[in-house]
């Protein structure tokens, strides 16, 4: 049997739910599941609940928010028991699916022997997690420590590679997300993310090499099975636009940093702004410019690890790089609190005689959680899956683009897509947020769930738990064909 037949055949179960079949003319994927009902506060106190005790910052996707009440593997139900396909998994973290049987009894049994010690004290699961995930990269990266969110992480890493180096400016890229921190907001240069306080200190951003909205690019020189619409001079196996793009980091070097530099910071595809590819061997080659100034390459693999590209279980590994330090988080607890920076011995030694903590990284039921969730990676060859799913699913999409100018560029690699709209595909002139938002909440009447993201929030983010199957992505293909049909009828 086929690896993608042995996908679709996975999916095929039986029903016991209400199958939500009025969402669409394609009949939701049949699943084993039922949902168990409701009896929390109802809609109506929950929205005036998170108006009056949440921040307002806070604000839940969709003109009438989601209420989710419970959550399998790749669905979603809300209070009434309406099913949905989730292609976001929680802004890209739940990893092997929700409440996934085997992620749930390793917590439960941590639970019950021992809940928190912090680092004062030895206990198991944290040198096991440890082993168990430094196994999954270069035999160079071996020293590991744990947090709880990516932008802690990153807050490290920045930090490791300051004191490394004794240089202090940082470089990462426009359009980058790395965290909201105060710290980690510096490093992002994404103006909704941008706030009044100081911020930026030491860090200067590059331009971003981006093949469909930047200056150079064209339809040979992302790695994807989608590519934008724009000629392109590129030789076989030279990208010009990489090129042009790094002239453009080297000015920055030779204008805007001193003669050491502390850190390089890139995500391999970025996340939040829009899953944007750089072009062919561009990182290769900012790596080896960054070195040349003393500075540190690290790897944001928040979004982009454990296998969720296909073809590699980190995606820095699609750019032929290794990296002096890895951040990751997200994924990698499938939804419980967990972040991880990984660096070598000699980088980490750095840190002797220098006191940091965090009272909460590598909790003995965080490390029970990211042990099994590398265990379920392996035992069900997650990464082989969001390969063939993920090709599967842009080539639907590269259908649909050819169908409604509506979809100004499809792009990205495994489990990691973007669909970018615009109002004039000729300009990439961004579709307006009016008929923006119509689109995503009519996608999500149909059944599903996706992200939205880039600088104007006009890209469609789909970066589902990687247990998805083929006739999951028929079914999400059919619900945004409806809501651009929908899109098209209103012009």
């Amino acid at each position: 049997m086929s690896m993608l037949s042995r996908y679709v055949s996975r999916s095929a179960v039986k029903s016991s739910i209400l199958c939500a079949s009025s969402y669409s003319q394609r009949p939701m994927p049949e699943i084993d599941l039922e949902f168990q009902g409701y009896r929390g506060k109802s809609y109506d106190e929950s929205s005036q609940l998170h108006s009056e005790r949440i921040v307002p910052s806070s604000i839940p996707y969709y003109s009438k928010p989601l209420l989710a009440t419970q959550g399998k593997m790749q669905w979603i139900w809300d209070q009434d028991g309406k099913r949905y396909l989730d292609l976001f998994a929680g802004i890209v973290t739940v990893s092997v699916g929700h409440c996934h049987p085997k992620v749930n009894e390793a917590a439960q049994k941590q639970m019950s022997k021992l809940w928190h010690t912090t680092g004062i004290y030895m206990t198991p699961p944290i040198y096991e997690f440890a082993e168990k995930l430094t196994a999954t990269l270069p035999r160079h990266l071996k020293v590991c420590f744990f947090a709880n969110s990516g932008s802690e992480a990153n807050d490290f890493a920045m930090a490791l590679s300051r004191i490394h180096t004794g240089a202090f400016d940082v470089i990462s890229f426009r359009n980058a997300y790395h965290g909201a921190s105060p710290y980690t907001v510096g490093l992002t240069a994404h103006g909704p993310w941008k706030h009044q306080y100081a911020n930026s200190f030491g860090i200067h951003h590059a331009m971003n090499p981006d093949p469909y909205r930047g200056l150079w690019g064209g339809a040979a020189c992302r790695d994807s099975p989608a590519q934008p619409d724009r000629t392109c001079a590129c030789a076989e196996g030279h990208c010009e636009a990489a090129d042009r793009y790094i002239e453009q980091l080297r000015e920055v070097l030779d204008y805007s940093v001193p003669q050491k530099v502390a850190a390089f910071f890139a995500e391999s595809i970025q996340g939040v702004g829009g899953t944007v590819q750089f072009p062919k061997g561009y990182l290769k080659k900012a790596f080896e410019l960054v070195r040349s100034k003393g500075g540190l390459c690290i790897s944001d693999e928040v979004q982009t690890g454990f296998g969720r590209l296909g073809s590699h279980m980190w995606g820095f590994e699609t750019h032929d790089v290794l990296p002096d330090i890895v951040t990751m988080a997200k994924g990698i607890g499938n939804g419980f609190p967990m972040a991880a920076v990984v660096t070598t011995q000699e980088i980490a030694d750095s840190l002797k005689g220098v006191l940091h903590f965090n009272t909460f990284g590598g909790n003995p039921v965080a490390c029970a959680v990211g042990s099994a969730v590398l265990d379920v990676m392996k035992e069900e060859d997650t990464q082989e899956k969001s390969k063939v799913v993920g090709t599967y699913f842009l080539e639907e999409l590269n259908k649909l683009r050819n169908k409604y100018d509506v979809i100004g560029d499809v792009r990205g690699k495994g489990l990691m897509i973007g669909i970018e709209l615009v109002a004039d595909r000729a300009t990439r002139e961004c579709l307006g947020a009016k008929e923006f938002v119509q689109i995503f909440d009519e996608i999500r009447d149909q059944g599903v769930l996706v992200g939205k993201g880039g600088l104007r929030g006009t890209v469609i983010r789909i970066k589902p738990p990687m247990c998805i199957t083929t006739r999951d992505v028929d079914f999400a293909i059919d619900a945004f064909s409806r809501a651009f049909e929908s899109h098209n009828n209103r012009k």
